[in-house]
């Protein structure tokens, strides 16, 4: 499964990594995605979703419904 949380969409992002000789390598910015359980009080189930911080804060600021019902619009199935 990828790295990316199901509510903003975020994904790594890839650059170089630049060392004191001024070699470069390649290397990837990780988001930070945890999978975490939410209460869908109009199913009357849990739901299980892989989210970064920042879409913690979205859920807390919107509410679980409103969110859930972007991501379906999306055509993600929950």
């Amino acid at each position: 499964m990828s790295i990316r949380c199901q509510v903003t969409g975020r994904e790594p992002g890839y650059g170089k990594q630049v060392s004191h000789s001024h070699v470069r390598t390649s290397r990837r910015w990780l988001p930070n995605v945890q999978q975490r359980r939410y209460w869908l009080p109009s199913e009357n189930r849990w739901i299980r979703l892989r989210v970064s911080t920042k879409g913690i804060k979205t859920i807390d600021k919107r509410g679980i419904e409103a969110v859930v019902a972007d991501i379906r619009s999306r055509g993600e199935r929950i």
